[in-house]
């Protein structure tokens, strides 16, 4: 390497043989992102508070290509740090369910073997004590992606403890996803609602609750999907792409999944929660007290002794 000029104040190396450059610069935590760090850490809160692309181009003057590269930072950084940090985790009650949306058009008009567009689920573990998010699938619902939800499940939470999923019969039955994924070492219920009819422009009535117990003695007091229920009201809330009737919906599912990681690593890591008053991953114990930043996730660095 022989020296190659200096540009904006930083010295810069050729290589002899290659003729590739390098610079002493410190490693830019936004990647090969060409942006101010402090309009990236603004786009990053205004996409955790249900702003909109178009939205995120208006309020900071970004391209909304820009806008987009930021999303996939962030999120791949989200994704990575909760598959490190998110492990072990000591949950007596858990509760799993699925959010419908979906990508480029409805289910109606893409086609049934389109594993990309049309309806599309996100798949959510909570616990119920802390209200941590534990873990997330997005795809079909299908029972191969069931096996993997489950399955993750039983990596983070290596216990024996509660389970409570609705009434799907993919996830329950003596050949179902539960039992193939961690056998007889966990107790596990389901509980399904009925509902009325509906009527115009009036919320559907709950009119019956059903509860079965599945496997192993799970607590029958216990055994409810409520939270979990309004866990996928927050991800409604805070998400603009799960927003109803709107044009904000995702139009490619890499981006769907990457918006959904950004949502739970905020949820999880840098919201306090309404219920305690810290984060859900506080009260799991798997972090500490103060709040993460964006900045913080952005100059994050996933350890060499992590696994996948």
């Amino acid at each position: 390497m022989v020296k190659f000029g200096i540009r904006n104040g930083v010295q810069r190396y050729r290589c002899r043989v290659c003729r590739r450059t390098l610079s002493d610069a410190p490693e830019n935590p936004l990647v090969n992102l060409r942006v101010p760090f402090e309009k990236a850490v603004q786009v990053v809160s205004l996409l955790c508070e249900s702003t909109g692309i178009r939205a995120c181009e208006r309020l900071t003057g970004l391209n909304r290509r820009t806008v987009f590269n930021i999303l996939k930072v962030a999120g791949q950084k989200a994704a990575d740090f909760m598959d490190e940090k998110i492990r072990d985790v000591r949950a007596e009650w858990v509760q799993s369910d699925e959010i419908n949306s979906f990508v480029y058009c409805k289910q109606r008009n893409a086609d049934e073997n389109d594993t990309e567009r049309g309806d599309q689920y996100t798949f959510l573990s909570v616990d119920r004590r802390s209200k941590l998010i534990i873990n997330w699938l997005v795809g079909k619902r299908t029972r191969e992606n069931a096996d993997i939800f489950m399955r993750d499940l039983r990596r983070r939470v290596p216990i024996r403890f509660n389970l409570t999923t609705d009434g799907w019969r993919i996830y329950s039955g003596y050949d179902g996803a539960v039992l193939s994924a961690m056998g007889t070492d966990i107790d596990y219920a389901t509980e399904t609602k009925r509902f009325a009819p509906k009527e115009t422009f009036l919320p559907r009535r709950l009119i019956g609750i059903k509860k079965r117990s599945w496997i192993g003695n799970p607590d029958m007091k216990m055994a409810t999907t409520c939270h979990a229920e309004r866990t996928n009201l927050s991800v409604r809330l805070f998400t603009r792409r799960f927003t109803r009737c709107t044009l904000g919906y995702s139009k490619l599912l890499d981006h769907h999944k990457l918006a959904v990681a950004l949502f739970i690593w905020h949820f999880n890591f840098a919201r306090k929660h309404g219920a305690y008053g810290v984060t859900p991953a506080y009260a799991a114990g798997i972090a500490g007290k103060e709040p993460m930043k964006i900045e913080d996730l952005f100059n994050w660095k996933p350890s060499e002794l992590s696994t996948n």
